[in-house]
């Protein structure tokens, strides 16, 4: 077991992970969002009241707005906030130190063999 120290975070490596990872949720929840916009449409639209259709249209409008917005700015919010976080670690890890981990090998039956023997030499006009 190796225990090792993260020094330092690169805020553009942090930054664009942040990102991905938060447009994923972003897109998750703006699916999520949007269906529930859209089948609320549905029942405003099927109901036949007044003013139902425009109702739905923006229901409909809000819901594709949702799946569509949602991970945007849920990507730009995370790559944001990851860089702001990498930089602070960066500035705190200088002064007191930086977060240990403890690293541990876990191939299972991984075992380095010698390499293999180096072929003899061999001339052309030798005599064996």
């Amino acid at each position: 077991m190796a225990l090792m120290t993260v020094k330092r975070i690169g805020v553009l490596s942090l930054a664009k992970m942040q990102g991905v990872v938060m447009a994923v949720i972003g897109l998750i929840i703006g699916l999520i969002y949007g269906i529930f916009f859209m089948i609320f449409s549905a029942v405003i639209m099927s109901s036949g009241g007044r003013g139902s259709g425009a109702s739905a249209a923006g229901g409909v409008v809000g819901g594709l707005a949702m799946m569509i917005l949602m991970p945007i700015f849920y990507a730009v919010l995370g790559f944001g906030i990851g860089a702001l976080s990498a930089f602070i670690y960066n500035i705190a890890a200088r002064s007191i130190g930086g977060v240990e981990l403890e690293l541990e090998n876990t191939e299972v039956g991984f075992q380095s063999s010698p390499p293999p023997p180096q072929p003899d030499s061999w001339t052309p006009n030798s005599s064996v």
